[in-house]
């Protein structure tokens, strides 16, 4: 009697992701940065100032450009079922309102479903999605949301805990200030043992 060869299904391809805003036009920018501080009364004659619009040009495009990256997951053999939490990832980003920055650091963790990510796609899904004009609340929301969608875990839980420019430079001037926000799906929402465990070690939990 002969046996049948079990071929393993093949694994899902990787998800390749790509912010593709519109090519920033540099020349323009350059160009307007001058405007804008000649506007504002400064000029940008001098040896120290004369090539700072073009520096602010690359420094926005930069910071408005995340990098591509494929989104590797791979089976969960062995059917881990607690939580998986990456901490203090850094934050950079820009506040819509002001485009003045907020940096911070990130917990985010998820309890696995059939699945589970290459750790550094934690990070690189937050990069994604800071690296535009942002407002902390949307952009907690938007990581958890697309974990979710992407990875179909049981829970997604996100933490970001970031202090804003525009509230400690300018205005009230509150100077060492954090402001901390969280989205929670799934078990990490509707359970309460997952939700005090993810909460406790993300620091969030009082």
């Amino acid at each position: 009697m002969s046996s049948v060869p079990v071929t393993a299904p093949a694994a899902p391809p990787a998800l390749r992701v790509v912010h593709e805003p519109p090519q920033p036009d540099l020349a323009e920018a350059e160009r307007a940065a001058a405007a804008f501080l000649h506007a504002l009364g400064i000029s940008t004659d001098s040896e120290n100032l004369r090539g700072t619009p073009g520096r602010m040009a690359r420094a926005y495009a930069e910071m408005f450009s995340p990098r591509p990256f494929d989104l590797t997951t791979f089976p969960n053999d062995e059917g881990y079922d607690e939580l998986v939490l990456a901490r203090g990832i850094p934050l950079r980003s820009v506040c819509e309102h002001h485009l003045l920055p907020f940096v911070g650091t990130a917990h985010i963790g998820y309890l696995p479903g059939q699945r589970i990510l290459g750790l550094s796609k934690l990070a690189r899904v937050l990069e994604h999605f800071a690296c535009r004009p942002q407002v902390q609340e949307r952009l907690t929301t938007q990581v958890a949301n697309w974990l979710q969608t992407q990875l179909e875990p049981k829970g997604v839980g996100v933490v970001i805990q970031a202090e804003h420019s525009c509230m400690t430079l300018r205005g009230v001037q509150a100077t060492g200030s954090t402001t901390l926000t969280s989205t929670l799906l799934g078990r990490l929402r509707t359970d309460a043992r997952s939700r005090t465990e993810f909460l406790t070690l993300t620091g969030a939990h009082c």
